[in-house]
């Protein structure tokens, strides 16, 4: 059985919807240290041919609260619907809009305002949109492992718990773990390394890697099953 662990992010990019699909269970830490500048709250979308950052209006809070005891905004609707403008503005031309609209109006649509959960709901969503029907598996929600380990011995032991044979990690993460502590542990090691990816946007010059929001945009649900079986896994 392979498996995957990640921290949450604010519709990511198409790789990580690539690890989601090739596992047969995947985890999302839920008790680690939120970070500002991290993938978690923000993301990247198309706006006038160019990359533009948008986030999550996120609560002041004290720095070392981890993500699940982290909150959106108490006035977060205002800035939301905002951004949902925004997208509506920026993509008013893309072929696939009206399909994505009602999604990102769900999305968008606070029903929790803890960040975690508000993220995770997420994540459901597009799994849903995109027929992904891989499990994912709340970190603190496995009782059999030690929370308090770190790191490779952290994932190995989650993995264990889980019956994994192999495991999977996105390739930007190689140097972080050791085939021999996984091969000790009986499990096999990859890195998933999505291959370069073009589809036809509004400008002329392509604009790689934003938000999964950008790939649904321009693309049928059929041709991003396809975008997805596009990566190699390496185990070297």
């Amino acid at each position: 059985m392979k498996v995957a662990i990640m921290q949450p992010y604010l519709l990511p990019y198409i790789g990580y919807f690539q690890l989601i699909n090739v596992v047969d269970q995947f985890v999302i830490y839920d008790r680690i240290e939120f970070t500002k500048k991290s993938w978690i709250k923000r993301n990247r979308y198309l706006s006038n041919h160019q990359a533009k950052y948008f986030s999550l209006p996120i609560k002041k809070d004290h720095d070392y609260l981890s993500i699940i005891e982290r909150q959106l905004a108490p006035d977060a609707q205002q800035d939301l619907n905002k951004l949902l403008r925004q997208f509506e503005h920026a993509y008013h031309k893309a072929p696939y809009l009206l399909y994505v609209k009602p999604l990102l109006k769900d999305i968008f649509t606070v029903k929790n305002y803890n960040l975690f959960w508000f993220i995770f709901h997420s994540l459901t969503k597009v799994l849903s949109y995109l027929h992904i029907k891989t499990p994912l598996i709340v970190s603190s929600d496995i009782k059999q492992i030690d929370h308090s380990l770190r790191s490779e011995q952290k994932v190995i032991s989650i993995c264990q718990s889980l019956g994994a044979t192999q495991y999977i990690n996105p390739i930007g993460g190689k140097q972080l773990y050791n085939h021999c502590a996984f091969n000790a542990a009986g499990i096999k090691l990859a890195f998933l390394k999505p291959n370069a990816i073009e589809y036809t946007q509004l400008g002329r010059t392509f604009v790689p890697w934003l938000s999964i929001l950008d790939v649904m945009m321009f693309n049928s649900i059929e041709k991003i099953q396809q975008l997805l079986q596009q990566f190699t896994l390496e185990t070297e």
